[in-house]
């Protein structure tokens, strides 16, 4: 992922977007969903570039089962989806929305009294339903997708209940697009059986590569039905980290998924993965469309997003410049304005600990960064439990821009920044997640973090510098006079640990200001 940064910002942090009127109308957005297979509520809250969900209900209604053979939306489908956005027209109202965003997919749009639908939501809630078509489909779904990574390029697949819509994007742009009927409620009412349902699906696609053209580049996956593919494929690997967003799956293993879903008991591996009933009847087909889509475009890896159509939605009210930003950072400084003990220090102990990565990539920068901003959120957690609790949040917090080997290297750097080791935690199965190197770094970064914080508790003060000599082995240490008795015992200790960590000989100077 490359991350974009504004030209008219300076500094290593860049300018705070925080009170700047068009971002914090973003501050609370409200956004329905109404999907052939499900209708969901989220109201989005926080940081505006990396929102959190202050709000999230979803009601299965599979309102576009049996459009096929009746072009009429489900009826029992169509009944729970009225209760179901009077119900949130109720709850916007109790939060104070001053407006809530509703859009309509493919069942409504196909349904001959999909018009009628929307009036009847009109007339019991005064919400107007905006019913978009394939394509916008798609690009709403891109722009969700680069909500959470700003440079992500590659090819968009969003599936739905009665469609599939693909979207290319590169440079922050929302390319070609287009749209299929590959939805596994609509394959359902297909004729011909399973036989003739491949035969389709391996059809429609084929159509799908000649209109699209080459994509060799990374395949992001967004949809219920996917996400329950990872869930199943992360079952079937063991993998330890369940967190959907940002999961990475090879074309090997989508084939392994595919295989293992066509010959398990259904309803023991939906109940094994947690999987709703509504939503596992969908899965084997989508799973053979999944299986067909990769063989086709053969992409090089493939990712899973969280985010897609609703998401998209707040992209679309953002201003650029806040697009352009990482929405890693900016979630790390909004929780940092918001929870730490003294906001504005990250940025101090970031310029501090640096010379320990002065060759590190930008992308190692990069998370530097953020644990150095959240370094202090936790602090009100109970002391025998801090450091869990830092590594817990970074590994599961709903934070954009970050792929699972990055959260186990921010989680790590965060529990050493409040424990001199991780031994005998209930996370040792998530370390292997990382190389031995990595580990390393986030030890150090940790530990670095952990004496950082002894020295000082007010941002812009500079009473210590490092001088870090890898060839050598030597970590210097430089304390202004006003730094000295602040270099207490417990001060030493940490830093001694440090170099430890380093395998460093430790030089500590005092510096004439």
């Amino acid at each position: 992922m490359k991350t974009v940064t504004s030209a008219n910002e300076t500094g290593s942090f860049g300018l705070s977007l925080f009170d700047d009127p068009s971002t914090r109308a973003l501050s609370r957005v409200g956004v329905v969903d109404v999907g052939s297979n499900s209708v969901r509520m989220v109201v989005f809250d926080g940081a505006a570039r990396s929102p959190a969900y202050f709000y999230n209900e979803k009601i299965m209604c599979a309102l576009g089962a049996g459009v096929s053979e009746t072009d009429n939306l489900n009826p029992k489908g169509r009944d729970r989806a009225l209760a179901a956005m009077i119900r949130f027209k109720h709850l916007a109202d109790g939060m104070g929305l001053s407006e809530l965003t509703v859009v309509a997919t493919a069942a409504v749009r196909d349904a001959q009294d999909g018009p009628a639908f929307c009036a009847d939501v009109l007339q019991h809630t005064g919400l107007h339903v905006w019913v978009i078509d394939g394509k916008e489909e798609a690009r709403l779904s891109a722009q969700g997708v680069l909500l959470g990574w700003p440079g992500a390029y590659g090819l968009i697949c969003d599936i739905g209940g009665s469609s599939m819509e693909l979207a290319e994007i590169s440079e922050g742009r929302v390319g070609k697009r287009l749209t299929s009927n590959l939805g596994p409620l609509k394959l359902q009412g297909l004729s011909g059986g399973h036989k003739g349902r491949k035969a389709h699906i391996k059809e429609t696609i084929a159509s799908l590569v000649e209109q699209m053209g080459a994509q060799r580049d990374r395949l992001f996956l967004v949809g219920g039905s996917w996400r329950a593919i990872a869930r199943i494929d992360m079952h079937r690997r063991g993998y330890p980290l369940h967190v959907l967003h940002e999961y990475r799956m090879t074309p090997a293993h989508v084939s392994r998924t595919a295989k293992y879903i066509a010959e398990a008991d259904i309803e023991k591996l939906r109940s094994a993965c947690g999987i709703s009933s509504a939503r596992m009847i969908l899965v084997p087909l989508a799973a053979i469309v999944l299986k067909q889509l990769v063989k086709a475009f053969k992409p090089t890896d493939i990712a899973i997003s969280s985010y897609g159509i609703r998401e998209g939605l707040l992209y679309e009210q953002m201003p650029q410049r806040l697009r352009d930003r990482d929405p890693l950072i900016e979630a790390s400084r909004f929780a940092e304005n918001k929870d730490a003990r003294m906001p504005g220090f990250g940025k101090s102990l970031y310029d501090f600990v640096l010379p320990l990565f002065k060759s590190a990539p930008e992308t190692r920068k990069r998370l530097v960064k953020a644990a150095c901003l959240l370094h202090d959120v936790s602090w009100r957690a109970h002391p025998d439990y801090r450091a869990e609790v830092c590594f817990d949040n970074a590994t599961r917090a709903n934070l954009g821009g970050l792929n699972h080997h990055e959260r186990i290297f921010l989680g790590l750097a965060l529990l050493y920044r409040y424990s001199n080791t991780r031994e005998g935690t209930r996370f040792e199965e998530l370390y292997t997640l990382v190389d031995e190197k990595t580990q390393l770094e986030a030890e150090v970064l940790g530990k670095a973090m952990r004496f950082g914080a002894m020295l000082w508790m007010e941002k812009g003060a500079e009473r210590a510098t490092f001088k870090w000599y890898p060839k050598k082995r030597i970590l210097e240490l430089r304390l202004t006079h006003d730094a000295l008795p602040l270099f207490g015992e417990v001060a030493k200790a940490r830093l001694k640990s440090l170099a430890s960590s380093l395998q460093a000989e430790l030089v500590v100077k005092t510096r004439k200001d």
